[in-house]
């Protein structure tokens, strides 16, 4: 990292929209953006509190004038790059939907972070100069590279601030785990004392490290908090919970946003689980089958991500 820049972290989401042409929907970057003149999927950053598909359908109609529908969650893109301009080092999960156009016109904006909204063709989005991250999305190469730091900062996953009203509020990204071995079985952890839902069986996973990718950081996690070596092989979907006054080990109220991503993973040699972190807010881990997992008192990121 530069020294001095200060390190920054958002979530954000974003729209494939494709129309029935099969051209996708891109934005420009004004000269009041930070990435003048390149385009990118329409979408933007997540306010506390808010669904990533809701931030899709409310970008998306301030950029282009469009009225969406969100549909299923295409992909997690995460990337760190440096902005010099304004002095930080910015780490983005970029939560990218598919969607559809329920009515409205495109527009021309004024003074605002875009001010062209198009369509184009596969061929056509390759000719114009693309957002890394929307080159990515849409699986073509990237004329423009991220300007990225030598070396990232460390900064925790959680990471509470005080708001103007004196309350802390923290924004986490998270990914969890659906975990089965080849006989079926489910692996859940159990949350420590001390922490939100201490005692009830939970997914494998936590919150991402600046600069790390999803799946790598869901493998590091299902090993610390199991000891099971498992193998990513499809994201799932996303869920958000807000609560305005979280309270954990920290013993004051946080108004907390999480985004977690859940993705099925594949145990492929299961072991006798085993908490390799120790302090921390698994108190064991555990196979089980499906009839027993109906049997238990589940956290509420579990009983989402389950019936997906």
């Amino acid at each position: 990292m530069t020294s001095g820049f200060e390190p920054l972290r958002r979530i954000a989401s974003y729209a494939v929209c494709l129309d029935a042409s099969e051209r996708v929907l891109l934005v420009r970057g004004s000269v009041n953006s930070g990435t003048p003149g390149l385009w990118s999927l329409p979408g933007g950053a997540v306010d506390h509190g808010e669904h990533p598909a809701d931030t899709v359908v409310r970008e998306t109609a301030a950029e282009t004038g469009l009225s969406l529908s969100a549909g299923p969650l295409r992909d997690v893109l995460t990337d760190v790059r440096e902005l010099r301009h304004r002095r930080l080092t910015i780490h983005t999960d970029r939560l990218v939907y598919d969607a559809q156009v329920r009515g409205g016109s495109l527009i021309e904006r004024v003074d605002q972070p875009t001010d062209l909204a198009d369509w184009f063709t596969q061929r056509e989005a390759k000719e114009v100069p693309l957002r890394p991250f929307t080159a990515a999305a849409l699986g073509l190469p990237a004329d423009s590279v991220d300007q990225r730091p030598d070396d990232p900062p460390k900064l925790p996953s959680f990471l509470a601030v005080p708001g103007k009203d004196g309350l802390h509020r923290s924004q986490r990204f998270a990914a969890y785990a659906v975990a089965s071995d080849p006989a079926g079985r489910l692996l859940l952890t159990q949350v420590a004392d001390g922490f939100p839902g201490a005692g009830r069986w939970h997914l494998p996973g936590g919150g991402t490290d600046f600069g790390e990718q999803p799946p790598a950081a869901l493998v590091r996690e299902l090993y610390e908090e199991t000891g099971q070596h498992g193998r990513v092989e499809a994201l799932l979907g996303v869920a958000s919970h807000r609560d305005p006054a979280s309270l954990g080990p920290e013993g004051y109220p946080i108004d907390w946003h999480g985004v977690r991503a859940f993705y099925r993973v594949v145990v492929d040699g299961p072991t006798g689980p085993r908490v390799a972190e120790q302090g921390g807010s698994t108190a064991q881990a555990r196979w089980f089958t499906p009839d027993e997992v109906a049997g238990l008192v589940l956290t509420e990121v579990t009983a989402e991500a389950l019936p997906v």
